[in-house]
């Protein structure tokens, strides 16, 4: 008997996850059975063949359900089972099955028999009133489809008063949103003083014991508010999800990176955003990472980030510089580092390509410069860090951390703790506190003086996939506000911690769906947060509220501020960039 192999099963998923849009399951699946390495001839392989060979096998099914060796009749369109019996059932009981129809369609057809044999008048009144007993029930059917139709319009009614009840109440609130602003900054004062006050009683708190943490979904938001469509610019060009986006240094310019294998730079003016259904402002650059093509799907650009240092250098020579990676997630793995270099005249903004970077064998999920801009780190599945700064960290699938500095051939301090695979690290500003996050639901806090973790921070109920340290504390330009760490978990909170005395600060319960990127404000006032489920929350830190919200078409893949602090950018899911005006 001829048997399909698990390579060739693995093939078949693979094709099935990727012609369905399931991009990432796609990507998992074919990076860890090594798709890559089999010799399955992809054009071999036509459309849907998954879907064929499961509907082939429900139908041998079938003929061995019907089929035997004491039986010649069989049913020629099967109508005898249903898929669901041939998916929960075996050959024996599938028989059975048929046996017992065959003998009702027996049955039937006797008393058929015996009808013909009677005389042809009593015949006659049989069929009529077979006759009568079909018309009435078509007739009944007739008046449940009438009721049907009835529902479903008044169910469309219901729904167009419900639209038109939104609109009215979004009017509302942007009728009167000038109007909240003035009580709203009322509010805040009195609020200030309040909070003062209850800092205080805090720190006593804390002094015999600890407060409880706050946890914010039992709090009205009253400051909260939608963003106006008058304040989010869209940003329109990508051909597929766009995973990353970065402010340069000076804020005016936008780096995207998207699944369709480009970078764009957008130029954002320095006034309020707009809403625009064009494809957003005309002056961007595209920085294709394929020679040819701008939609290559196994190629995605992931990450990318700003060299600061070389920015600062171009000012006067109005050059500037970044680095962006390319990972491609289908095919060889064959996966770079791009280096563009990057001037803007005016509005305008043109770019080359200045070096790429081809060390790594597999996909590339991290990359860093460091302060001075002379170094580069990146990380990639192929268990390798390719160093290019004098020391740093790295995490992995192996539940361990490891600090390591350039001319050493170990690592300088390792830290073991965590019971999953760490997603990521982060050093605090001032590069004496490492935070790691893990799928072990747990966070911590290490120190260069110790092996064992500071603190073991036990909050969330899911996976923890990110974390970052806010801009504030000591080595800061806010030295006099209180660092803090937030972690964004797969339970759809985002968790802010005491980072002295490991503790919850606040619990952000807003979102419905898992938390994929948290960012701080620069002045550490405000944290934005995004999420799956389609929508930015930003956070007052002061308060723990929820001040602002936004909701996009798409789910969120990245959230960050510009310098100046007075714009969000976000990434979505939808092939779309959108930034949001925030002004408080």
């Amino acid at each position: 008997m001829t048997s399909i192999t698990s390579n060739e099963l693995n093939y078949l998923v693979f094709r099935y996850l990727q012609e369905s849009g399931f991009t990432h399951s796609a990507f998992a699946l074919g990076y860890e059975a090594a798709i890559n390495k089999c010799t399955i001839d992809s054009n071999l392989v036509p459309p849907g063949a998954l879907i064929t060979f499961v509907q082939k096998g429900l139908q041998y099914l079938e003929m061995e359900a019907n089929l035997s060796n004491s039986e010649t009749d069989v049913d020629e369109d099967f109508s005898f089972l249903q898929p669901l019996d041939l998916i929960t059932k075996d050959a024996y009981e599938l028989r059975q099955i048929i046996k017992e129809k065959k003998k009702s369609l027996q049955k039937d057809k006797d008393k058929d028999k015996d009808i013909e044999r009677e005389p042809e008048v009593e015949r006659g009144r049989v069929r009529e009133k077979d006759r009568q007993e079909r018309e009435k029930e078509r007739q009944e059917r007739d008046r449940e489809r009438e009721k049907e139709r009835g529902k479903l319009e008044k169910e469309k009614e219901k729904e167009k008063d419900k639209e038109k009840e939104k609109e009215q109440e979004k009017q509302d609130r942007e009728n009167h949103e000038q109007e909240k602003l003035h009580e709203d900054h009322a509010d805040k004062e009195t609020i200030a003083d309040r909070e003062d006050k209850n800092n205080v009683k805090q720190e006593d708190a804390g002094a015999s014991g600890g407060a409880e943490p706050m946890d914010t979904s039992l709090m009205s938001p009253s400051l909260a508010s939608e963003i106006p469509s008058s304040d989010v610019t869209i940003l329109e060009g990508h051909t597929s999800e766009v995973c990353a986006c970065a402010w340069s240094p000076t804020g005016s310019l936008l780096a995207s990176g998207s699944g369709d294998s480009t970078a764009r730079i957008w130029f954002i003016s320095d006034g309020a955003s707009r809403s625009v259904s064009q494809n957003g402002p005309t002056n961007v650059l595209v920085l294709k990472h394929v020679k040819g093509r701008t939609n290559e799907k196994s190629k995605d650009v992931t990450t990318l980030d700003w060299n600061e240092h070389f920015w600062q250098q171009g000012l006067m020579m109005d050059k500037q510089e970044f680095g962006v990676q390319m990972v491609s997630c289908l095919g060889e793995f064959c996966s770079s580092v791009v280096i563009f270099a990057v001037k803007r005249f005016g509005a305008y903004v043109v770019g080359e390509l200045r070096s790429t970077l081809t060390k790594h064998k597999g996909p590339i999920f991290s990359l860093k410069w460091n302060k001075k801009g002379d170094y580069l780190l990146t990380g990639s599945c192929d268990k390798t860090a390719i160093v290019n700064n004098v020391s740093f960290a790295t995490s992995s699938t192996d539940h361990m951390i490891y600090v390591c500095k350039i001319g050493e051939s170990r690592p300088i301090k390792t830290f073991e703790g965590h019971q999953g695979e760490v997603n990521c690290v982060k050093w605090d500003p001032t590069g004496s506190l490492l935070a790691s996050c893990s799928d072990d639901v747990t966070a911590k806090i290490w120190s260069m003086k110790q092996d064992k973790y500071v603190h073991d921070l036990r909050e969330h109920s899911k996976e923890i996939y990110t974390i970052r340290w806010s801009p504030t504390g000591p080595g800061t330009n806010n030295p006099n506000r209180q660092l803090v760490l937030a972690s964004a978990s797969f339970d759809s909170t985002v968790k802010l911690w005491d980072v002295e005395l490991g503790r919850l600060l606040y619990s952000l319960d807003g979102h419905k769906e898992p938390v994929y990127s948290v960012a701080f404000s620069p002045n550490g006032q405000y944290l934005a947060s995004g999420s799956l489920d389609k929508s930015m929350i930003v956070w007052s830190l002061k308060e723990g509220k929820i001040v602002k919200t936004y909701g996009g078409q798409g789910g969120i893949f990245e959230v960050c501020w510009n310098k100046e602090g007075d714009k969000i950018a976000a990434c979505f899911a939808n092939n779309t960039v959108c930034v949001l005006d925030f002004r408080m």
